[in-house]
């Protein structure tokens, strides 16, 4: 079974930047796409991010490109979001996700089978 665990979450204001980490276990971790969604209460979980097992290929929603960075570290089985000039309207809990399958990526959130418990990112206007 593999755990994710998102830590750096806060309040920010806009123009700020946060800097999200998201260590998972397991053996496999270069192998798979993690990703990033986010979602607000009485809404559907959205797409942020993505990033393939050897850290070449990344997708980005529209809503971020330009402003937020993902990246990994495989010798340390962490995924990295960097976000820079936030914006209100980015306010969401931020949970980060493992690929079901190996050697793919997808920006759909009902082919991740693993999830961390989420971290509140809140931007203040």
């Amino acid at each position: 079974q593999v755990q994710l665990v998102e830590s750096g979450g806060g309040l920010v204001q806009a123009g700020g930047s946060l800097r999200l980490s998201c260590a998972a276990s397991g053996r496999t971790f270069s192998t798979r796409a993690m990703a990033w969604f986010r979602q607000n209460p009485g809404q559907e979980r959205e797409f942020v991010t993505a990033i393939d097992g050897s850290g070449v290929t990344t997708y980005y929603a529209d809503a971020v490109k330009g402003r937020f960075t993902i990246s990994r570290d495989n010798a340390k089985n962490t995924v990295y979001l960097q976000m820079n000039s936030l914006k209100p309207e980015d306010t969401a809990v931020y949970y980060c996700a493992q690929h079901r399958a190996q050697w793919t990526i997808s920006t759909t959130a009902a082919l991740y089978a693993y999830w961390g418990q989420g971290t509140q990112v809140t931007v203040s206007s």
